[in-house]
């Protein structure tokens, strides 16, 4: 058949239903065949919850002595698989060949609705749910549904606040291994995303996005009471407060309410008598910059605003 060999004729006899698809053994409890008795073995675990190879640094349990050799490998830092593209180690074998993907931009499991194809059985089992809008991680304590379970477990942090990436430079720590991945650039000054147009440097893709909307005057995010549009979804929802009047940013001291946080900002110096808005030529402070804008122009004489009608600038 494939002419492999083996020490043992045991070994030689459970390989040969791997070409007969012969499954002798079957779970009692689901049903489920199996064409050696030691994966039914293992099996029969998911359905006991037994866990008899337990870790000896943290003494975490697994079902299988595989699972567990795996594990040992995160207190070692073992990478054994590496990648002869670009070198990448991986502790886990599947890891590196969903890795090599990304060099090979192979994409073996496609959407059954709309085709799309990607690189990992997983992204498609997510992206399945953008069909069938399912939902099934709920959040206990505000009932909210996710479809992807990385986003429950991101969304739940904001409960529990805990930050369980921290910067290795300055200690700050993060709900989300994304976000402290992005904060380190701030250290590096690393900015790998670029604008064609202008070649200025970004840290992050959606900054880039963003940007390019200035040299396209894209506005993708209209207001649906005015149908003013915006670059910027943030700019959107800011906008959209001028409709409701909600002010969700609040003076501790006045407990006067502000739809922005830079207008709060701005407000807290009245209480401190705080004027960190220096004149550069006669010293004069300033709570506000504005207020130090406006001031310049008395030394510059400049005029930024005319009248239509007899053209005098103010």
């Amino acid at each position: 058949m494939c002419h492999k060999s083996f020490s043992q004729k045991s070994h030689l006899n459970n390989h040969l239903p791997t070409h007969t698809n012969e499954k002798p053994f079957s779970c009692d409890v689901c049903q489920k065949g199996f064409a050696q008795k030691g994966t039914l073995n293992r099996h029969l675990r998911t359905h006991t919850n037994e866990k008899p190879f337990s870790c000896d640094v943290c003494h975490k349990s697994f079902s299988q002595l595989s699972t567990l050799n795996q594990h040992l490998r995160t207190h070692t830092n073992e990478k054994p698989f590496s990648c002869d593209v670009c070198h990448k180690g991986f502790t886990l074998k599947g890891d590196l060949y969903r890795h090599l993907r990304t060099h090979t931009n192979e994409k073996p499991f496609s959407c059954d609705v709309c085709q799309k194809g990607f690189a990992l059985k997983c992204t498609l089992n997510q992206h399945l749910r953008t069909h069938t809008n399912e939902k099934p991680f709920s959040c206990d304590v505000c009932h909210k549904d996710f479809s992807e379970k990385s986003n429950f477990n991101q969304h739940l942090r904001t409960h529990t606040k805990e930050k369980p990436f921290s910067c290795d430079v300055c200690h700050r720590g993060f709900s989300q291994k994304v976000s402290l991945n992005h904060h380190l650039r701030t250290h590096t000054k690393e900015k790998p995303f670029s604008c064609d147009v202008c070649q200025k440097g970004f840290a992050l893709k959606g900054t880039l996005n963003q940007h390019l909307r200035t040299h396209t005057n894209e506005k993708p995010f209209s207001c649906d009471l005015c149908h003013k549009g915006f670059t910027l979804k943030g700019d959107l929802y800011r906008h959209l407060r001028t409709h409701t009047n909600e002010k969700p940013f609040s003076c501790d001291v006045c407990q006067k309410g502000f739809a922005l946080k830079c207008t709060l900002n701005q407000h807290l110096p009245t209480h401190t008598n705080e004027k960190p808005f220096s004149c550069d030529v006669c010293h004069k402070s300033f709570s506000r910059k504005s207020n130090l804008n406006r001031h310049l122009r008395t030394h510059t004489n400049e005029k930024p605003f005319s009248f239509d009608v007899c053209h005098k600038g103010f």
